[in-house]
């Protein structure tokens, strides 16, 4: 109904093992896009998942054009089991699921009911994540580019920037896989390029714990976004610092150990630059970790624990800008 607010509990599972889906759905006073938006893919990364709480106050149905479809948690297993990563009732990642199955494990008719029932009926789409339990995350904006779709990656990329993040980072899909049509996406916003929707992902937070700066920094990306495309009245502010990261280099653990960081995101390092050091469980060094470019780190491990080939950390290239 125009105007007006809607909540959902949609249930999935078997008989024996079932969870349920959060969903709202803000319906403007006049016809227009709609934008779905998916928080807690991940249930631990509770900044975005706190962030959709207060956008349900924020967002004034008299003032929106369009429908907003909120998937407030979408893996409540992995949120109400306080599980990084993984739903602990399957074991599987929501985010190395999509596009699901009908038929298959709770995890996979989770992707199989947000794939064909949220992304679907999207013509706009945003994945809001944060840095997981062990993750120190700098936050950015990401949008999907291809050369094959060159529309939805420009007006991807257009929401990306518009949300008002000092970085933004290019997820490029020519030649993957996992865009072909025998492949699965895997990924969540994977899943809305593939269906031909301009795709973004928000990280912001980090480790898993709630700061309120986040969930403004969220709020304000989700306004701003709305502006952009016209289903909110206002001007949105470039900004005019935005640094555009084209390529990521990612950095796994030959060893399974503790690990030491001698850097924290958001910092800049030089090529060859220290970046921490693991030693194995006697307190014996192992290994001494190096940045293979100089760049921004986007992503480093934040807690001590460490197995061989987890990714230590990202590096986000900062030469090679648009």
């Amino acid at each position: 109904m125009a105007g007006s607010v809607e909540h959902f509990t949609v249930e999935v599972g078997t008989i024996d093992l079932k969870t349920t889906i959060p969903i709202s759905v803000i319906h403007g006073i006049k016809n227009g896009p709609v934008l779905g938006i998916t928080a807690g893919v991940h249930g631990y990364e509770y900044a975005p998942i706190l962030a959709g709480q207060k956008l349900l106050k924020e967002i004034k149905p008299s003032q929106l054009v369009g429908t907003i479809i909120l998937v407030q948690i979408a893996n409540t297993g992995s949120f109400l089991g306080r599980t990084p990563f993984i739903n602990p009732l399957d074991g599987k990642n929501l985010n190395r699921s999509f596009p699901g199955q009908e038929d298959g494990s709770i995890t996979e008719q989770i992707a199989n009911y947000i794939s064909k029932k949220v992304i679907a009926r999207s013509d706009y789409f945003v994945d809001m994540h944060s840095g997981d339990a062990p993750e120190d995350l700098f936050p950015y904006a990401a949008y999907y580019q291809n050369d094959n779709k060159e529309e939805i990656s420009d007006k991807g990329k257009k929401m990306a920037v518009s949300m008002g993040f000092e970085h933004v980072v290019v997820f490029k899909t020519t030649g993957k896989d996992y865009m072909r049509k025998e492949f699965p996406s895997l990924y969540c916003s994977a899943e809305a390029f593939k269906q031909g929707k301009a795709a973004v992902d928000i990280e912001c937070g980090r480790l898993g714990i709630v700061e309120e700066a986040s969930i403004k920094k969220i709020i304000l990306a989700v306004q701003q976004l709305l502006k952009s495309l016209k289903m909110t009245e206002g001007t949105f502010s470039l900004n005019e610092q935005i640094k555009v990261i084209n390529e990521r280099s990612f950095i796994s653990s030959n060893y399974t150990g503790i690990f030491y960081p001698k850097v924290h995101s958001g910092q800049h390092v030089e090529k060859g630059s220290s970046l921490g050091y693991i030693t194995n469980f006697f307190g014996e060094k192992i290994d001494d970790i190096y940045a293979d470019k100089s760049g921004v780190v986007l992503l480093i491990l934040g807690t001590p624990p460490v197995k061989k080939g987890e990714t230590l950390c990202v590096i986000g290239d900062l030469d090679l800008k648009e």
